[in-house]
């Protein structure tokens, strides 16, 4: 494999649709390509994301989508890696961990405090988060409100 991670721009986001709209699927959404063109093009046009596409000679095979915050309490940018995805046939490639490499040193190069994520409980790439030097945090709660 000729692995390649490159920042995603709009000259990719033909490449990068068909794996974001893999992914949502994956989270048991329905397919809608038109519509996560539209956001993806947004979330770029805008500067609102990062995203890295992974690349094997040539052929969009993975990505992970980086969204800013901040921490009031160390007053640092914080960056929340909410998405990331690896084509089946090549997962356990390293694909997964370049990619999390990648936004590692993206976050390290910016100044950023780090990295934050959030997965479900039964994720198997937890092992690969913990190999790579992810810390689960223990007492704390996540909630949500929605509309």
């Amino acid at each position: 494999m000729n692995l390649e991670i490159t920042p995603a721009t709009l000259s990719n986001l033909d490449d990068l649709v068909p794996l974001f709209d893999a992914y949502r699927q994956f989270y048991e959404q329905n397919t809608d390509i038109e519509n996560a063109k539209i956001f993806l093009k947004e979330r770029i046009e805008m500067q609102e994301s990062i995203i890295f596409l992974a690349f094997d000679d040539k052929k969009a095979i993975g990505f992970t989508q980086l969204y800013p915050s901040f921490s009031s309490v160390s007053m640092q940018k914080v960056w929340i890696l909410n998405d990331l995805f690896v084509l089946s046939n090549y997962r356990g490639k390293k694909v997964g961990e370049g990619l999390l490499e990648t936004a590692k040193k993206f976050a390290e190069d910016n100044g950023a405090k780090g990295l934050a994520l959030e997965t479900a409980e039964n994720n198997p790439a937890q092992f690969l988060y913990e190999r790579l030097g992810w810390q689960k945090e223990e007492g704390f709660y996540h909630y949500f409100w929605k509309v």
